[in-house]
Formats: structure tokens, C-alpha cells, sequence
């Protein structure tokens, strides 16, 4: 009898932790030095912190948390970092991707292994995500496009050069995005050259670069940054040599990158992300995986055109989505898509 009452209480423990194991979810974060990606992560926390606070103590959710770290150290810490997720075995993965394509064989296995995995800000190539939260990035390079050919007759040719990301698929839909843009309103235009630079550090150098290549004023009309990562060190790099002439499109919404717009200091529009938004929808997607929910398979949160004249209305990366308005500077006078897109699609 009382062996019995063992094996039943060894039996309840072990029921007891499995289910508590089930409730885990891993967080593999990018940057701690790129602050809208800090954003996103508060943005996360903070919403777990809410869903458990109204939560029963056995339906709570535990977040384990990574992060990865810049540049290629980082990539190679993620991968491992995705290993060492994948051997606890959550019940979610919840990833900001340094890499499109050197997870893939880990996201595939986390596939193999039934781990379902939500990406956030970038996407990852070869294997399936249950859903994919970012910002509406494609929007972001169409905002600036617009705004930037505000300044230009149609055959003006915009001499541009652009300080690129191309391992991430944030970054090239930001720049699909603002070519297109140009193309379809028959801007003409020439790219002069282009660098990479994402973070403060290969900012300013690819900042240097470019000021060895471009030293005369008057040569290059506007220059395009992927994010405020990079762009800030860019600007200020350009501010101290003089060259205040050329117009700065940018992406992110960094509150230094904004005084830099009301202050007439090189850049002229950031489309500004709404990063605490991604990090808050990113943990709701896990949450619905785990309370036997689908979530939509992307989802997009709108980004907001900074401008001298709309800076105001933009309250900064934890703020809620501000209402619809029109945007003047274009011919049309179309309104700004306020509303996050949710797409559904197969799941494999």
C-alpha cells in the first residue's frame, strides 16, 4: 500500500515537471548594443510579464534568454545558442535571426524535433517558421522613397549611395522597397555606390570609406542606411567633415536619429518602427502556439515616416500605433497604413 502511494506521488512529480517543462519558452536575441532590437526585447519581456501576471501559476510561461551578440562572433554564438535551446527541449523557440541562411540546419532541426519556432525582425531561410513577426519593412523603404523624391523633379537624377545589410532579410526588403518606389514613380536616379554597415562601429567605417571615395561636396545627393544602427554613425561622421548637403534616409526610429531630422542635421526621414509592438506580438504568437492557438503566419507591424513635420506624432519604439493621416508630401496625398498586417499561409 504505502509503495503504491509512492509510485503515485513519483508519478504526480514527474507529471508536475513535465508540464512545467512544457511551459518553457527560449529567447534567442540578437544585439544588446543595436537599441531598437533592445526595444523589441523589452517589448517581449514586458509581455510575458503581463500574460503571467493575470495568469494561474500553472498556466505561466517562463522565458530562458540568449543573446547572440554583433557581427560574425554573433552569428556563430546564435548557432550554438540555437543548439543549446534545441537540447532543452521548450515547448517554443522564439528567434531574432543575425543570419538568414547559417540557422537554416538548426531551424531544421527544431522542425525534425517538433519545436515549433516563431521568428522575429528577420526571417530565416530552409526550414518552417510557425510565424514570422517584423516590422513592414517593404513600407519603411516606400515611405523614404517618397519622401526623398518630394525634393526631385522626376528627371533629376538622384545620385544615391547606400549603406547596406544583405544578410538579413529586414534590410534588403527595406531597400526593395525604396527602389521599387523610385522606379514606379519614374524617379530617375543612379546608385553611385554601396557599403555595408549595420551597427555602430561598421557605421562609422563605412562612413570614413565613403568620405574617401566622395570627398568633394555637391557629389552625392542622398544616402540610404538600413537602420539607425549604422545610419547615427554614419551622420555623425558626415556632420563633423562638413558634409551637411547631402539628405539622410534612414530606418528604426532611434531617438538620436529624430533630434537629427527636427534639428535639419543631414537626415530628413526615419521610418520609425514600432519595436516594442514586434517583441509584444512575437511573444502573443508563442503564447497561441502554446494555449493550442494558430497565429498568422506573418505578421507585419506598420513603420511611421519621422519627418521634420511628423515628428511629433511619433511617441517612440514602446508607444502604441498612432492613428491614419495623409501624407502631404506625396501627389496623391495618401493616407499612412496604421494597421498590422496578419497573413495567413501554408503551414509545412
Amino acid at each position: 500500500m504505502v509503495a503504491r502511494i509512492w509510485l503515485g506521488v513519483l508519478i504526480g512529480l514527474f507529471s508536475l515537471t513535465a508540464f512545467a517543462e512544457s511551459r518553457k519558452v527560449a529567447a534567442l536575441y540578437w544585439s544588446s548594443n543595436i537599441e531598437g532590437q533592445v526595444a523589441m526585447r523589452k517589448g517581449l519581456e514586458s509581455e510575458a510579464a503581463r500574460y503571467n501576471k493575470k495568469s494561474k501559476p500553472e498556466d505561466k510561461i517562463e522565458i530562458i534568454p540568449f543573446v547572440a551578440g554583433d557581427g560574425k562572433a554573433g552569428i556563430k554564438n546564435q548557432i550554438e545558442q540555437f543548439a543549446k535551446a534545441i537540447s532543452l527541449k521548450p515547448a517554443v523557440i522564439i528567434i531574432q535571426p543575425t543570419d538568414n541562411a547559417a540557422l537554416s540546419y538548426k531551424l531544421q532541426e527544431a522542425n525534425r524535433l517538433k519545436i515549433p519556432v516563431v521568428a522575429f525582425d528577420q526571417y530565416i531561410v530552409g526550414g518552417d517558421l510557425e510565424a514570422f513577426v517584423t516590422s513592414d519593412n517593404y513600407q519603411a523603404g516606400r515611405l523614404n522613397a517618397e519622401y526623398i523624391s518630394s525634393f526631385y523633379p522626376k528627371e533629376t537624377q538622384i545620385r544615391i549611395v547606400v549603406f547596406a545589410y544583405p544578410k538579413v532579410s529586414s534590410t534588403t526588403d527595406r531597400l526593395d522597397g525604396f527602389f521599387d518606389t523610385l522606379r514606379h514613380l519614374d524617379q530617375d536616379f543612379q546608385v553611385l555606390k554601396t557599403y555595408e554597415a549595420v551597427e555602430p562601429i561598421g557605421g562609422k567605417k563605412a562612413a570614413q570609406d565613403f568620405l574617401k571615395d566622395f570627398p568633394q561636396k555637391g557629389s552625392v545627393d542622398v544616402i540610404v542606411s538600413v537602420n539607425d544602427g549604422g545610419g547615427i554613425a554614419i551622420v555623425k561622421e558626415l556632420q563633423a567633415a562638413g558634409r551637411t548637403e547631402i539628405k539622410h534616409a534612414t530606418v528604426d526610429g532611434d531617438p538620436e536619429s529624430i533630434k537629427n531630422i527636427v534639428k535639419n542635421n543631414i537626415t530628413v526621414i526615419d521610418s520609425a518602427q514600432f519595436c516594442g509592438e514586434i517583441g509584444r506580438q512575437s511573444f502573443v504568437a508563442a503564447a497561441d502556439l502554446l494555449n493550442g492557438r494558430v497565429p498568422a503566419k506573418k505578421i507585419l507591424v506598420p513603420t511611421f515616416p519621422v519627418t521634420a513635420k511628423t515628428a511629433s506624432m511619433y511617441s517612440g519604439w514602446m508607444s502604441d500605433i498612432p492613428a491614419t493621416f495623409r501624407k502631404e508630401w506625396t501627389k496623391d496625398r495618401a493616407l499612412w497604413e496604421s494597421s498590422i498586417k496578419r497573413i495567413q499561409g501554408r503551414r509545412q
